[in-house]
């Protein structure tokens, strides 16, 4: 059953470790998942990105997110969210959003990685209901 908001115990898990989240995105009913480093605090997710999920998040702000930690096949916990998202396209906030990134999930500051351009956007999800177990 889902729970208004994001309860106490599923911010601990989704703000230790380093597991990557599935955002699943929509438009004209048609789904789209896939990958994604995030962020989370204060009941919101951060991302960055670029191609087919910005373009179905600016006709259909509804997302979900699927997080899992599994061990050798075997699921530790799981965590869907649901929320509306928010495209950021100002500079210095994608910059900060994508160092936030950059530190969680590769202990370093991205101004070091020379791989291209950075995506279109930064992209907050306040999130409305949490599902776990």
């Amino acid at each position: 059953m889902a729970e208004k908001g994001v309860p106490p115990e599923v911010e601990t898990l989704l703000t230790t470790g380093r597991e990557m989240a599935h955002v699943a995105t929509s438009h004209d009913d048609r789904p789209h998942v896939a990958p994604i480093w995030y962020y989370y605090e204060d009941e919101t997710i951060e991302f960055v990105t670029g191609g087919r999920k910005l373009e179905n998040i600016r006709r259909n702000p509804q997302v979900s997110l699927s997080i899992e930690k599994s061990e050798d096949g075997h699921g530790q916990w799981h965590v869907v969210l649901f929320g509306t998202a928010e495209v950021i396209t100002d500079e210095d906030e994608l910059w900060a959003g994508r160092t936030r990134l950059f530190q969680r999930y590769r202990d370093r500051d991205p101004t070091l990685e020379e791989d291209g351009e950075p995506p279109e956007a930064l992209v907050r999800v306040d999130i409305a209901s949490t599902v776990y177990g």
